[in-house]
């Protein structure tokens, strides 16, 4: 089958879906003819490619054809839409004259979802719609946008988008959900989780002490936010409990950039125990993993089922508990309390917070049955197992559009 993947960002970009991109194109180009229909590298790229109206790069299993968008850093939001629009206005075209048997859609830029429904319909061709993060939810929720008349009107065209989807693929539950509250067929919904590598056997991993070092400085209990510091955490609720447990030697350690990383460094001055570190390089993830007594994920109320917070994954592969600091309706809250890897407070509620991280702290057989109850989580999130269940979902749909 012939499949085109429509999303802005693709390596050299840096980003999130980039990454998931390169991924899923590797694991469905063992069986099907792939082309990337994506934009000039802007997202933290670590090359830069120069301005053609199009270009196209022939890869070993697949094809990827840029355009020429605009090619702006991320960091400054209005010239951000205009990469977002520029590439819209230029793949649409392009996308119509590559021939394809399905149109598979992932959430970069925001409306990507409605620009893959569009170009589906033009071609008449089944499509697939990947949500990685649920929009515009994510830019109300987020405060990103007010909630007017542009949200109303990206939030019916999105439905409608949903409408056109042979197949929407969610990242978990909670989003399912939300997919559902907006009346779409249940039968068209598939959950596929990012997932994580499954060490083939229970060796450690090396662990690099200097880094080790430089996260956990003096503290004697450490949680860890490694990510994105974006809109959706209950951030004030972090900082709010890291101040009350300032002097009883827990450190609240952030690791990573994004959209809220300054105010939060600004709203800390003054908060001894509260921590920001740049991201490490990739190879260093399983000693960052690796040095916190418990990782902290977020989703402020409002947010459930908008983002799903996929390295809750490779958090439980390094065999650590998690605080989620997350309304009940979150996977990550519900799930950590069922297979009994997390724990959850409300994330309005610091002195929930609070109270429970000083009973964590304090026990050290509740701590350790937690880290082995993430351990055997971890294996039922193969990300093996998700990757054949994503390609035998577009298989499927590929075969039906065939026959």
């Amino acid at each position: 089958m012939k499949i085109l993947l429509l999303n802005l960002y693709f390596p050299p970009d840096t980003s999130a879906t980039a990454k998931m991109a390169q991924t899923v194109v590797d694991a469905l180009g063992k069986e099907h003819d792939m082309t990337v229909l994506c934009g000039r590298p802007s997202y933290d790229a670590t090359e830069r490619r120069n301005w053609q109206l199009w270009q196209t790069e022939t890869k070993e299993r697949f094809r990827i054809i840029r355009v020429g968008s605009t090619a702006f850093p991320r960091f400054n939001m209005k010239k951000r839409v205009i990469n977002y629009l520029s590439y819209v206005l230029l793949a649409i075209p392009r996308s119509l004259v590559v021939k394809c048997d399905v149109v598979l859609a992932m959430t970069d830029p925001p409306f990507e979802g409605i620009v893959g429904a569009v170009v589906a319909k033009l071609k008449s061709k089944p499509y697939i719609y990947n949500i990685r993060d649920l929009y515009p939810d994510m830019a109300v929720g987020g405060s990103i946008i007010e909630a007017g008349l542009m949200a109303r009107v990206w939030e019916k065209m999105h439905r409608w988008a949903l409408r056109q989807a042979d197949c929407v693929i969610v990242l978990g539950e909670d989003m399912k959900n939300r997919i559902l509250a907006k009346g779409i067929n249940a039968s068209k919904i598939e959950v596929v989780r990012d997932g994580t590598e499954i060490a083939a056997d229970d060796a450690a991993p090396t662990v690099d002490v200097d880094v080790v070092r430089e996260i956990r400085g003096e503290f004697q209990f450490v949680l860890l936010h490694a990510g994105n510091i974006g809109f959706y955490g209950a951030w004030d609720t972090l900082l709010a409990a890291a101040k009350e447990l300032a002097a009883e030697g827990v450190g609240f350690v952030f690791v990573g950039e994004g959209a809220q990383r300054d105010v939060l460094a600004a709203e800390a001055t003054g908060i001894p125990n509260v921590k920001f570190l740049p991201f490490f390089p990739g190879s260093k993830i399983p000693s960052v993993l690796a040095s916190a007594d418990a990782h902290l994920i977020t989703v402020k109320r409002g947010l459930e089922g908008v983002v799903v917070p996929s390295k809750m994954y490779g958090i439980l592969a390094a065999g650590k508990p998690i605080v989620a600091v997350a309304p009940m309706e979150t996977d990550v809250a519900s799930h950590g309390l069922k297979q009994g890897f997390g724990i959850a407070v409300d994330p309005d509620r610091p002195a929930e917070l609070i109270a429970a991280i000083r009973a964590l702290a304090a026990d050290c057989d509740r701590m350790e049955r937690m880290s082995g109850a993430a351990k055997e989580a971890a294996r039922g999130y193969d990300r093996v197992l998700e990757l054949k269940k994503f390609t035998g979902i577009v298989g499927k749909i590929a075969a039906r559009e065939e026959n």
